[in-house]
């Protein structure tokens, strides 16, 4: 009875982890997604997946009040169902956020509650997952929750952005005048980019990555809509394609790399497609790789209770495998100039540089390639790598 028992203990856990999506599988429908809402009918028809998201600790931020609100971070669940029509794609993400923030034009230390989606241009090899890397280039579509905004109108209009003190109006123009105002200024704050890594984020103006998104706060969950094509300028999304997913807290002060994330996850739009190899999760030995891990990084690099090396020595690893995939992680070890991870400042000291630049701006990481190890060894420093993350918050 016992061995019963402990055998339905293992089939539910099991179970549970199964729940946590490896890969999206897209419904098929035939109504046109263009001018789908939160609110269509058409996403009962749906299945929700989970994907985990986890906190960015690869960077710490220079604000200590950040930090302190968020060292405590665990991980979150984002419940999504994904649609396609065969020329669009869309996405309905649903999390637990206790409050809703809002930026607003009345405070800079106000910060607002946010989603992005993130998708890769590269087909043979994984961007970096913080927005991209050289040659691998990302489009992030992101949405904040703001009040209402006011920006450059393209239009020449700069009477109606002059603050209403320095207007030689009174009563009725006065009133016009702000009337006029208010019309200019929006609520919806949603923005395409493109980025190669770290500081390279460009916006883009052009519409070439149309996008339709939509946020929406109810009884302590936001939810979250992302539709687009399949086919744009710098994008053409296959039968399986990797996305990435980030949430914002601004309650917790987030913003720009304080975020929660997920790993690159594949999305199936056929039954039948081909998963995605890069993928592909590694099978190790964990313990070894932890044996591994101490002795050829533990020197640079802090993790968890681990804190051997210096602060800001190299990049963080105490959630590396909740938002790195086993094929970015085992480049890393191999060819760690492929992908390089921005230092967390441009004045570091020498001692503390996370690469150098030659005349032409190339980048080469300061870690050496660990080329030596052979390939179980290299399996089993990923597998404990894949371990180095925060519980999900229940």
């Amino acid at each position: 009875m016992k061995t019963f028992k402990t055998i339905m203990m293992l089939v539910s856990l099991l179970g549970l982890n199964s729940l946590m999506a490896q890969s999206l599988n897209a419904l098929h429908v035939k109504e046109d997604l263009s001018k789908v809402s939160l609110t269509s009918p058409l996403w009962q028809k749906a299945k929700a997946q989970s994907v985990e998201v986890y906190p960015q600790t690869t960077i710490e931020m220079n604000d200590a009040e950040l930090v302190r609100a968020n060292e405590a971070n665990l991980a979150k669940i984002l419940h999504v169902k994904t649609l396609s029509d065969g020329k669009s794609v869309a996405f309905l993400l649903q999390w637990k956020d206790k409050t809703k923030s809002l930026q607003t034009v009345q405070s800079t230390t106000d910060y607002s509650d946010g989603f992005a989606v993130q998708f890769s241009t590269a087909n043979d090899k994984l961007p970096y997952i913080g927005m991209g890397s050289e040659n691998r280039a990302v489009i992030v579509h992101l949405q904040k929750a703001t009040g209402t905004i006011f920006e450059p109108n393209n239009s020449g209009d700069v009477y109606h952005q002059v603050n209403t003190s320095n207007q030689n109006t009174f009563a009725k123009e006065l009133t016009s005048y702000k009337n006029e105002v208010a019309k200019q200024g929006s609520g919806d704050y949603q923005r395409a980019f493109i980025a190669e890594g770290f500081r390279s984020m460009t916006q883009i103006r052009d519409n070439a990555e149309p996008s339709l998104m939509e946020m929406k706060y109810d009884k302590g969950m936001w939810s979250a809509l992302l539709v687009r094509p399949l086919k744009s300028e710098h994008l053409s999304l296959q039968d399986s394609f990797p996305v990435a997913f980030a949430i914002w807290d601004g309650e917790k002060k987030n913003r720009d790399g304080s975020k929660l994330l997920s790993a690159w996850v594949g999305v199936s739009l056929d039954a039948k497609a081909k998963a995605l190899a890069l993928l592909d999760e590694v099978k190790g030995d964990a313990s070894n790789g932890e044996t591994l891990m101490m002795e050829n990084c533990s020197a640079c690099h802090q993790y968890k209770t681990v804190k051997n090396a210096p602060n800001y020595m190299a990049p963080n690893l105490s959630n590396i495998g909740g938002y790195a995939n086993a094929s970015y992680l085992k480049e890393s070890i191999m060819e760690p100039s492929a992908v390089v991870v921005p230092g967390y400042n441009l004045n570091a000291h020498k001692n503390f540089l996370w690469y150098t630049s030659d005349e032409k701006g190339v980048r080469t990481s300061t870690m050496p390639p660990f080329a030596h190890l052979d390939e179980k060894s290299v399996n089993d420093l990923v597998a404990f790598m894949k371990t180095l993350k925060v519980e999900v918050e229940k």
